[in-house]
């Protein structure tokens, strides 16, 4: 994994940009959760659970996607996750160049409804998303959330006191 996020010699910041790829096979969905776990905890990012478990589902939903649907044209998604200026964003990027729609579907089916879960997840705690095409063809979805106030938040990872 890449991280740009602390300098040598510095203090931890929880701020920077931290870039993964993994294969697109569905192994990597409960993976990339993982990273992403691991690496807001070890940055010390002050994510209360609901947070933390927004953000999570929504890196499920799009490396799901990727695996499902853009696989034949990408041999790896990357996943970046950059936090800066109060606010957490979550990116999935592959090489299809389909630029996929969040649908309402019907609720009683079994799938099809990722894109429609990050946009609600997204609107309800504030935050915003897209589609963007890349230079090389393919897309990068992205989702960005704000992060709560650092004072008597407890971090993600981190047992409450009571």
């Amino acid at each position: 994994m890449e991280s740009r996020g602390s300098i040598p010699g510095r203090p931890l910041s929880y701020e920077g940009v931290w870039r993964f790829t993994a294969p697109t096979v569905e192994v990597s969905v409960p993976r990339s959760r993982q990273v992403v776990r691991d690496l807001l905890h070890r940055q010390r990012v002050p994510v209360h659970d609901e947070l933390l478990q927004a953000l999570l589902l929504i890196v499920s939903e799009l490396v799901t996607n990727v695996v499902k649907h853009a696989a034949v044209l990408t041999p790896e998604v990357a996943v970046e996750i950059a936090v800066a200026s109060g606010r957490v964003r979550v990116s999935v990027e592959d090489d299809h160049p389909y630029r996929p729609q969040a649908l309402e579907t019907d609720w009683r089916q079994t799938g099809g409804r990722g894109l429609h879960l990050v946009r609600e997840i997204t609107r309800e705690s504030g935050g915003s998303y897209d589609v963007a095409h890349t230079a090389g063809g393919g897309k990068v979805i992205w989702a960005e959330l704000p992060l709560p106030s650092v004072c008597g938040v407890p971090l993600a990872g981190t047992p409450r006191r009571r």
